[in-house]
C-alpha cells in the first residue's frame, strides 16, 4: 500500500506552504499523528502529523521549497519482505482541517498506479558520473523536486555531474544554481561538459547566437565598515511583506485625539488587586480601551468594514472580531483575533486578550487565529509610546493605536462651572484609516465616540 502526503489546508484563507525541515526521513518507520514535516505559512509555522504509519519511501519536496495546497510531499509504503510486491494502493481518510482547532492532519490520497522502476542506467554511464561527482552517501540523489528538474533542464545541467549538498546526496536549487554559477565563472583547467571547444584558426565556423545567461543580483555592500550579517527570520520576512503590501493597497490617514482615563484610573485603582487575586494577571488599560471601542464600532460600521475594489463589494461584519497585535519579546509581531468581541463583558475581554497574547508567545496559535478580524488594536503604550501612526492590517479598514497613559495636570470643570486646575490620567488614541473605504468626517466621530465612553461610562459597574 502506498500513500501520498500532500500538502495540508492550514486555515482557511491559507493557499501554499514553505516546507522548513523534514522530521522523518527515507526509509524510517513513521507512525499515526507522529509529527513528520514542519511548514511554514503566511500565517505561522507548524508541525503537520502523519495521517498513518508506514516507512516514508519518498520525500518529494525539499526542504526551502514553497508549494500549493494539495501538492504532493512525500510517499508512506507499507514494510514488506524482499521480493514481495506491494499491495494495491488504497485511500486514508483524513478529516478537514481548515477550520479546525485540532492539530492539523495531513491529506492523504489515492496513488492511482504503482511507481515504475526507473530504467537502470548503462554502468559506464554510472561509473562515469560517480566519478564526475562523488558523493558520501547517494541514497537520495534520485530525489529531484520539480523545481529543480526544470531549473536543471532550462540550464542544460546534468544532474549527474551535480554534487549534492542535502541530506543523503539530495541535490537542491542551491546545488544547481552553484554548479551554473561555477560553470559560468570558471576559466582554464577542465572544459564544462556543455562548453563547445573553440575551434582551430584553420577551420572556418559559424558564429553561433550565445543564449542569455541569468544575471544575479548584486549582493549588498556594507557602506560603514563591517558588522554582523544575520539571516531574515522567516517571520520578519513575512511581516516585511505584508506590511510593504498593507501600505501600496490602503490609502493610509492618520487622526488621533487627547483622552482623560481618570474614571478608568480610578475603577482600576480600586479593583486591581481583586481582579489579579481572581483572575491571576493585572489589570491594564486595554479591556476598558477595547469595550469602548466596541461601542464606537456599533454606531460607526464602516469601520468594521471589509472593502474590495477589485471585486467591488463591501462588506459590512455584523460581528466584531478584533485584531490584537501581539510583541514576540521584539522577535516580531502578530495580529491575532479574539472573535465576537462585541459579545464580550470587560472581564471577559480581559480574559481574551490574555489567553490570545499567550498562545502566540508560546508558538501554539493556528493559522485561523490570525485571519478574520475585522478591525485591529495595536498597544505600544506599555513601552513608552506618545503618540503612533500604525499601518493598517489589510483587509481591515482601519486600526487603532493606544498610547502610554501619563498623570498631567489639566484644565477641568468644577461643579459650579468654574476651572480649575487638575492631576489627571491622560494619554492618546490615533486611529490609521483606509480613505478609500470612509472620510475624515467618521474617523474623527468614531474616536470621539471611544474618547466619550472612556471619560463618561460607570466603569465600577463593569467591574462588579
Amino acid at each position: 500500500m502506498a500513500i501520498t502526503i500532500t500538502m495540508p489546508q492550514l486555515g482557511e484563507t491559507v493557499t501554499e506552504g514553505t516546507i522548513l525541515s523534514w522530521v522523518k526521513q527515507i526509509g524510517e518507520r513513521v507512525e499515526v499523528d507522529e509529527i513528520i514535516v514542519e511548514i511554514s505559512t503566511d500565517k505561522v509555522d507548524t508541525e503537520v502529523p502523519s495521517p498513518a504509519s508506514g516507512v516514508l519511501s519518498e520525500i518529494l519536496v525539499g526542504a526551502g521549497e514553497t508549494v500549493a495546497v494539495g501538492t504532493a510531499l512525500a510517499v508512506l509504503t507499507e514494510e514488506f519482505a524482499d521480493g514481495d510486491v506491494p499491495d494495491a494502493p488504497v485511500a486514508v481518510e483524513t478529516p478537514d482541517v481548515a477550520g479546525s482547532d485540532q492539530a492539523p492532519a495531513v491529506a492523504a490520497t489515492l496513488v492511482a498506479a504503482a511507481t515504475p522502476e526507473p530504467p537502470k542506467a548503462d554502468p559506464a554511464e554510472q561509473s562515469t558520473a560517480v566519478a564526475a561527482a562523488p558523493e558520501p552517501d547517494g541514497s537520495r540523489r534520485s530525489v529531484l523536486s520539480p523545481i529543480v528538474r526544470k531549473l536543471a533542464a532550462d540550464n542544460d545541467v546534468d544532474v549527474a555531474m551535480v554534487r549534492g549538498t542535502g541530506d543523503g546526496g539530495r541535490i537542491s536549487r542551491k546545488d544547481i544554481e552553484l554548479f551554473i554559477s561555477n560553470r559560468r565563472d570558471s576559466s582554464g583547467g577542465e572544459t564544462p561538459h556543455d562548453a563547445v571547444p573553440e575551434p582551430a584558426p584553420s577551420q572556418p565556423v559559424e558564429q553561433a547566437e550565445a543564449e542569455p545567461v541569468p544575471i544575479e543580483a548584486a549582493k549588498p555592500v556594507p557602506v560603514f565598515g563591517s558588522g554582523d550579517i544575520q539571516e531574515i527570520s522567516r517571520l520578519r520576512g513575512r511581516i516585511a511583506a505584508n506590511m510593504v503590501k498593507a501600505k501600496q493597497t490602503a490609502a493610509h490617514v492618520w487622526t488621533s485625539v487627547e483622552v482623560d482615563y481618570e474614571r478608568v484610573a480610578g475603577a482600576r485603582m480600586v479593583h486591581k488587586s481583586a481582579f489579579k487575586d481572581a483572575e491571576g494577571f493585572s489589570l491594564t488599560y486595554l479591556p476598558f480601551i477595547v469595550r469602548a471601542t466596541v461601542d464606537a464600532l456599533a454606531a460607526y460600521p464602516a469601520v468594521n468594514s471589509l472593502f474590495d475594489i477589485e471585486a467591488g463589494t463591501h462588506t459590512f461584519s455584523r460581528s466584531v472580531h478584533l485584531g490584537i497585535a501581539v510583541d514576540l519579546d521584539q522577535k516580531g509581531l502578530v495580529v491575532a483575533t479574539v472573535r465576537d468581541a462585541d459579545a464580550m463583558t470587560l472581564k471577559g475581554a480581559a480574559r481574551a486578550i490574555r489567553a490570545v497574547a499567550a498562545k502566540a508567545r508560546s508558538n501554539k496559535l493556528m493559522p485561523d487565529d490570525l485571519a478574520g478580524s475585522t478591525f485591529s488594536v495595536t498597544n505600544p503604550g506599555p513601552f513608552g509610546s506618545f503618540m503612533s501612526a500604525p499601518i493598517i492590517n489589510v483587509p481591515n479598514s482601519a486600526i487603532l493605536s493606544t498610547d502610554t497613559v501619563v498623570k498631567r495636570p489639566v484644565v477641568v470643570e468644577m461643579p459650579d462651572g468654574s476651572d480649575a486646575i487638575g492631576i489627571h490620567h491622560v494619554g492618546y488614541l490615533g486611529l490609521s484609516w483606509d480613505h478609500r473605504v470612509f472620510d475624515g468626517s467618521t474617523a474623527v466621530l468614531f474616536l470621539n465616540r471611544i474618547k466619550t465612553n472612556l471619560e463618561t461610562w460607570d466603569w465600577e459597574q463593569e467591574l462588579s
